[in-house]
This record gives C-alpha cells, structure tokens and sequence, in this order.
C-alpha cells in the first residue's frame, strides 16, 4: 500500500470499535465534537508525508520491499539514525503545537523492543516470536498504519504483585489457551491515542515472578477487536472557542482506559505467552526506546514557554526589565537543555541485533530534567505575564456592543499593541499553562513515559559506579 493519506487514515478509523465518552458510544471518533479534534490532529502524521517540504523527513524507500514508507517503521541502526528520528519527533510535534502526534513514534518503540527480546525468547525457549514480530512489523509498515502500545496495568494495590491481587484481572492475563490462539482479560490504563490507532500494542508494564506467568504476555490486537472497550477520558482537551484555547481547541491527545473484556488473540499476534522472565525485560528496553521519544516531543513546548513569555512581555511593555530577561533567560537555558540532552542520547548507542538503543543514562538524564523543571518552567511564564491569565474578560465581552469598549479602552498595553491581540497573548499561556490542557500537561511531564523515580532507578542502576569508586581509591591511594 505504501504511505497513505490523512484522509485514508480517518477513514479506517471508522470501523466500529467500541469507544465510549462521558458514558456514551461513541460512533464515529472522527466526527465527535471532542474527540474528533485529537483525530485530525494525529491525521498530521500522514499530512506531513504528502508535503513535499517534509516528505523526505518522514518517509523512505524501504530496505526490504523498495516502496516508500513511513520513516519511523525502519529500526535506527546507527547515531545518524537516532538523530533523523529525533528530529521527525521534534519537528511534527512542533508542526501540531507542540502536541505531539504519538500515533506512529510509540508504536515503533515497542516494535523495536519486541524484536530484540523476541530473539532472546527463542533462543532459551525454542518459541518462534521473532518471526511474528518480524511479520508484524512488516504488516504495519506496509499497510502503514497507526498504532497505541498499552503497558501500564491498572495495578490495583500497589504493595502486591499481579497474582496477588484482590481480584486477578488488575492486570491484563491469560484466561484461556487454545490451539489458535489465546483469550487475556483486564485492562490498561492511559493508552495514550487509542481511540485514533489502528493497531494497538499490549506490552508487560513490569518485571515477574513465575506465579505471575499469565501477566507475562504481550500481543497485538486490532482497535475494532470484539470485547476490547476503549474508555475515553476527557480531561485535556477542549472543543470550545479558537479564541479562549488557541492550542487545544485544534490539537489534543487522548487517554483511554482500555478493557480486554475476553478478548481472543490469534497466535500469530501473540509475542510472550507465560515466559515470565522476560517481562521485565520487555518492561525496560521499551522505556528506552521511549524516553528517547520522550525527549525529542518535550523541546517544542519549551519553545512554546519562551515565546509566549517574551511575547506578552512585549505587549505589556515590560521586555527590557531585567528581570523579565533573567526569567527569559531561563526557559531558554531549560528547553535548550532538553534539546541537547536529547542529541546527546543519541551519539554513544548501543548496537543490538542491528538496531542503536540510546544511550539509557543520558535518556534519562534528560527525561528527569525535563520533569523536574517543567513546574518551575510554568511558574516563569505565569510570573512573566500577570494575573490576567485567569482573569481576563471573555470572547463575549470583546465582541459585545455593551462591554467591547470598555475592553479595549481599559485592557490596552503597550502602544501599537490591540487590546484583542493582548487577550490572545494572556489565551495562550492560558491554554498552555492554567487550563485543563495545561493541568494535563503538568502530570503528563511528570508522569509520561515513567515517573522521576523511575528515571532516577535507572539512572543509579546502569551508571558505572564501580568506575568512580577505582578513580576515588586511585586518588586516595587505597590499593
């Protein structure tokens, strides 16, 4: 099939599945008031493609077959590699408002995990994953569809594990065995663009114990599959005024909570069936892979900080303060940071059955920066602009013939400036910082793609203390 267009890809969304919104059906996710706007956000992904601006960014002949391709489905094999997917991650998200589309760079994320643990599988246990998985992943790529990965169970208590649990379904498990295939039940939460995929990709969300072999399992399962319900959440996103919500009423991500109510997997989209002791594994070199991606999604919002500061500074005739720039000047040093942190990942891979893992410290280095920051980020740009954030009349106020003069009379800044586009200036930050699309981007910095404890795990786990410590006994003369 090749690449397909945005229009191909809305319509294959509407195929039936079971999505539900505030307690409804939803019968067409492309043309719901709410949802249909993270639809024709994630169709970027395919507009992007068609342009010939950036159809070389995004797409490639492929090694295999020689037909073009979305770029994302060719494994990074090398730093250069690494680079070019960082910046097709960088630049669509900046192209969707600093939202990014997630609709492709996840699925693959997890279609490269599941290559290199399929081929440890096979290797202890004479299972034949790597070949599914290579299929699959040829499926996908030639079909070019879109795709979810599903991998944080709901857990209910956290103190136990997935067998011990007051009920077994708080993780997603095998109920059922049979010679085609499988049944699992349970469910995943945040799965992130479910609604607008294709494909969606179930993966381990953490090491096991060999009680828990029914949790370790990992498969494909198509959006539309019967008895899997995708439950929307509404929380940040809006379908209200352009005016009032310049960034979300135009682009927007969706969670879902996403129900395996029986639903029967055919065994060959079935890539861990009960190998326990690769669930784990599955867990981390997933985050690596996604971090990463992580970290090429994040600069475009901080870009978004710097120039809504500087320019409500403008408007308010405040720019050359001192400490308006000092205050600048650090939402600059914190994005530019997270860029080169994310570069950096990149430069030292390492090299596994053909496919560059970035360098995981570094990763994640950059993931905590960014998390930990971004609270800090926010109260900057808040700080820079003044209480008229939340505080501001509405679009009404500015078009009606009893409150519009009174607005633009007593609501003006620096001269030069319309009183309207000030409003729009204070809408922005709004909508970037003080509404239900920025109270969502506030947990989704701290808690997409892993928590700061996660990252700081990692961090302490894969760094070479033992390499310090020999310089520390070398300094101290300690033989």
């Amino acid at each position: 099939m090749g690449v397909r267009t945005a229009e191909a890809y809305l319509e294959g969304l509407r195929d039936g599945r079971a999505v539900f919104f505030k307690g409804e059906r939803v019968e067409d996710v492309t043309a719901h008031p709410d949802l249909g706007v993270g639809a024709r956000h994630a169709a970027l992904d395919f507009e992007l493609a068609e342009r010939e601006a950036y159809r070389e960014m995004m797409t490639c002949l492929c090694p295999e077959t020689g037909e073009t391709v979305s770029r994302y489905f060719v494994p990074p094999a090398s730093t250069a590699d690494l680079l070019h997917r960082r910046e097709m991650v960088e630049t669509s998200t900046r192209m969707g408002g600093g939202v990014v589309l997630l609709i492709k760079e996840i699925g693959t994320d997890a279609l490269f995990t599941l290559s290199l643990i399929a081929r440890l599988a096979d290797q202890k246990y004479g299972t034949g994953y790597l070949e599914r998985v290579r299929k699959y992943h040829a499926y996908c790529r030639d079909m070019d569809l879109s795709m979810a990965v599903a991998q944080t169970d709901v857990k209910g208590d956290r103190g136990k594990g997935p067998s011990d649990q007051a009920h077994p379904d708080y993780y997603v498990r095998i109920v059922e065995e049979r010679s085609d295939g499988i049944v699992v039940r349970g469910a995943k939460a945040h799965t992130t663009c479910a609604p607008y995929v294709d494909e969606i990709l179930v993966i381990p969300t953490r090491a096991m114990a060999e009680k828990d072999r029914d949790y370790a399992v990992a498969f494909a399962v198509p959006a539309h599959a019967k008895g899997l319900k995708l439950i929307a959440s509404h929380f940040g996103g809006t379908s209200g005024s352009a005016f009032h919500h310049p960034v979300s009423s135009r682009h927007r991500l969706c969670e879902s909570l996403t129900v395996f109510d029986d639903v029967f997997i055919p065994n060959d989209r079935v890539f861990l069936k009960g190998e326990w002791d690769f669930a784990g594994a599955v867990a981390n070199t997933f985050v690596q892979f996604h971090r990463f991606t992580a970290v090429a999604y994040k600069p475009p919002l901080c870009d978004l900080f710097i120039g809504a500061a500087a320019l409500i500074a403008d408007y308010n005739g405040a720019a050359s303060a001192s400490h308006i720039r000092e205050k600048v000047t650090r939402l600059i040093t914190y994005a530019e940071t997270v860029r080169a942190l994310g570069r950096a990942a990149a430069l030292s891979p390492r090299v596994v059955d053909g496919i560059a893992i970035p360098d995981p410290i570094v990763t994640n280095i950059a993931k905590h920066y960014f998390a930990s920051g971004y609270h800090t980020a926010v109260s900057l740009v808040q700080d820079i602009a003044g209480g008229l954030v939340v505080t501001g009349p509405s679009e009404e106020d500015l078009t009606s013939p009893e409150t519009k003069g009174y607005v633009e009379r007593y609501l003006g800044g620096r001269a030069g400036v319309s009183t309207e586009d000030r409003l729009k200036a204070f809408n922005l930050i709004r909508d970037l910082t003080a509404s239900d699309f920025g109270g969502y981007h506030e947990l989704l910095a701290l808690h997409a793609e892993g928590s700061l404890e996660a990252q700081k795990v990692t961090i302490f786990r894969d760094y070479d203390i033992g390499r310090c410590v020999g310089l520390a006994k070398e300094a101290a003369n300690i033989g």
